[in-house]
């Protein structure tokens, strides 16, 4: 029998701890690889925790939008982009409303929730009134496509810097080509 070593009976032996910590003969285990190893785990653990991803978290989150001033269209819209956040029932309605500037009744957009989708692009159509550091409201509802009813709802408002009268009365160019508009006529008869 080799010194460090003990028979188990089962016709292997084992080897023995020396008193110094290492195994004897000299002979010692490196655990250089499970460091780091364990490190990442424990930091990825943390982080799933503290992300929200459960029944508590809000199904879309605001990535950005704002007010779009299109000079040569003469025209004025606005939309926002909600990201998922948690899974969103596939058939869901998204619908966004969005503050009509010019006071009438809200603009509404629906899109239908797909399983995968990443995001959700919202966009007015052109619209008036808008006037510079003034809050207009957005609201996002998840609707069940069955009943009808919300079971989610987000909003935030958005500002615009710029008054809409900064644009044309007209148009100043027209078609894909952006070809120059016709200029008014004058209505002086000659």
């Amino acid at each position: 029998m080799h010194p460090g070593r003990r028979e188990t009976g089962l016709g292997s032996s084992v080897e023995q701890p020396t008193s110094a910590g290492g195994l004897a003969g000299g002979s010692r285990i490196a655990f250089r690889g499970a460091y780091p190893f364990a490190l990442g785990l424990a930091w990825l653990l943390g982080v799933a925790a503290c992300s929200p991803t459960g029944s508590d978290a809000p199904y879309l989150e605001f990535a950005g939008g704002g007010f779009v001033f299109n000079y040569r269209l003469s025209a004025v819209d606005y939309g926002f982009v909600a990201r998922v956040v948690r899974k969103i029932p596939s058939g869901t309605l998204v619908e966004a409303e969005f503050e009509d500037p010019s006071g009438g009744r809200p603009i509404t957009v629906t899109q239908t929730a797909a399983w995968g989708k990443l995001s959700y692009v919202f966009r007015t159509p052109p619209v008036t009134g808008v006037e510079a550091n003034r809050d207009y409201r957005v609201e996002v509802r998840l609707r069940d496509p069955n009943t009808r009813v919300v079971f989610a709802r987000y909003s935030r408002t958005f500002r615009s810097d710029v008054d809409q009268a900064i644009l044309p009365a007209q148009a100043p160019v027209v078609g894909p080509g952006y070809q120059p508009a016709a200029a008014p006529e004058s209505g002086n008869g000659g």
